[in-house]
């Protein structure tokens, strides 16, 4: 019940930012109407690639000793590390071939990489069975088969944010863009929520039996948790390719000036080599990246160790632990983006570094406060939920919205593939460090690995203050007057 209760409080979220944001470039209402119905089903799929990349916490939870903490972090880190170096060739990739088929490229294989680690799991077999991978050689080899699997899960998920991020480049207009932040937040925190909470389910109610005589449940192999997001992907994929489109003019409308880095310029895509020493050689884009490998470590450093902290100490049950999880991070990660967005663009002018600045300033705080409150779940608990705001809110803006507006909409795709690889390195970092740094119950290590991240990411947030991308529009004498009827048909 308080599943379905959050999956309403995710439609009502976003339909109520989107209406309270307002439309300040005056698009029709048509326009505003096949626009949503553009990124409702990306958003969906986008979602469903989170389940179907942090469902591995859940199933590490559920398969107890069978992943060992320094062994989860090895398989999370070779993902990780995986999607962030395939930005080389998706980034570029995207720009090229377009956000919609990069995006079904994207869904279709995380859907398969889904299934092949659910018939892995499945084959380990129930607990006492004399399957192979319970055998020692055969854990080893148990152990090779998830490295290899989730990083090939994400391959394809790397296409995920670039893909989404290319294609509303093309239908939001930079003063707009804030909007877009605050949708992309929500969507990320959607797909926790499913990963942790409705995969929590899965396992609860597919997976467990109750123990003999009294004791313990029985937690069988949690194929599910991978093969149920498999599904969903699939079906997402169908959506995408039925209704979405890259660009306005492909739905009926006018393309218009989004008053990006892009603007002035044409539709023609640029060689490689330009692409890249645009992207690489901008310093604000560069400062972005390095906040956001910043964000990797922070976001991952508390999302997937606190449950597996409170797990290990027994509060298996207690309030914000394991069932509970996704939910709260939900909330925190969709308030984070949406006070996020909305403050960029009304406050701000859609500037995003003030917005990131601030967040990073209060997340340094609850790292602070982690750090005196490893015995108080409820403490450490409101600490790890507030950074979660924080993270969230941060990474709808730079990753989700900077990454348009300073890479421009013809170079969207490389831009935000730098930056959520440099992301993702973070969270590789993280997942290697953190595994083996609390191996043997040394979890005062935890916060204190945090720390650094948090300061330095706040000294660089505040160095992009003023930043506002510059565009390659004619003078204003020359200018053609900018379209206000961007919802207009052809």
């Amino acid at each position: 019940m308080s599943n379905l209760v959050t999956l309403l409080g995710i439609v009502i979220a976003v339909a109520l930012f989107v209406r309270l944001s307002g439309n300040p470039r005056n698009h029709s209402s048509d326009y505003l109407t096949r626009r949503m119905l553009n990124w409702v089903p990306l958003g969906l799929g986008y979602a469903f690639l989170y389940f179907g990349r942090y469902n591995l916490t859940v199933a590490k939870i559920a398969l107890g000793d069978l992943m060992s903490k320094p062994e989860f972090g090895t398989i999370f880190a070779a993902g990780t590390w995986t999607y962030a170096v395939a930005f080389i060739v998706n980034g570029p990739l995207t720009d090229r071939i377009g956000g919609r088929k990069a995006m079904l490229i994207s869904t279709v294989g995380a859907a398969v990489s889904n299934v092949l680690l659910g018939i892995l799991v499945f084959a380990i077999g129930p607990a006492g069975s004399a399957s192979y991978f319970r055998t020692p050689g055969g854990h080893q080899t148990l152990l090779i088969g998830f490295v290899l699997l989730y990083a090939l899960n994400m391959y394809f998920q790397s296409f995920g944010a670039v893909s989404i991020v290319k294609v509303n480049s093309a239908w939001f207009h930079v003063r707009e863009r804030g909007v877009f932040g605050g949708i992309f937040g929500i969507l990320i925190s959607a797909g926790i929520f499913f990963a942790f909470d409705f995969g929590q389910w899965i396992v609860d109610a597919i997976h467990t039996a109750p123990g003999a005589g009294g004791a313990a449940p029985v937690v069988a192999p949690p194929f599910g948790v991978f093969w149920i997001p498999g599904a969903l992907l699939l079906a997402a994929a169908v959506w995408i390719y039925l209704v979405v489109r890259d660009r306005p003019r492909e739905a009926g409308f006018q393309d218009f000036d989004t008053g990006d880095a892009s603007s002035g310029e044409d539709d023609t895509p640029d060689p490689l080599p330009v692409i890249l020493k645009k992207v690489v050689t901008n310093p604000i884009v560069l400062t972005i990246g390095a906040i956001e490998f910043c964000t990797g470590v922070l976001r991952q450093g508390i999302m997937h160790w606190y449950p597996i902290y409170a797990n290990e100490l027994g509060y298996k049950t207690t309030f914000l632990v394991t069932r509970e999880w996704g939910t709260m991070l939900f909330l925190a990660g969709a308030t984070g983006g949406m006070t996020a967005g909305w403050i960029s663009d009304k406050i701000f002018g859609s500037r995003r570094g003030p917005v990131a600045a601030l967040l990073y300033a209060f997340m340094l705080g609850c790292v602070v406060l982690m750090a005196f409150s490893l015995r108080s779940m409820w403490l450490l608990g409101a600490s790890v939920v507030l950074i979660s705001y924080c993270v969230i809110g941060t990474h709808g803006m730079l990753s989700g919205t900077a990454t348009m507006d300073f890479g421009g909409r013809k170079n969207a795709g490389t831009a935000v593939g730098l930056i959520d690889g440099l992301v993702y390195l973070g969270t590789g970092l993280q997942a290697m460090s953190i595994g083996n740094l609390v191996e043997g119950g040394h979890w005062n290590r935890w916060p204190v690995f945090l720390l650094p991240f948090a300061v330095l990411g706040t000294a660089l947030a505040l160095g992009i203050w003023r930043a506002m991308p510059q565009s390659r529009r004619p003078t204003p004498a020359k200018r053609e007057p900018e379209l206000v009827t961007s919802g207009a048909k052809r």
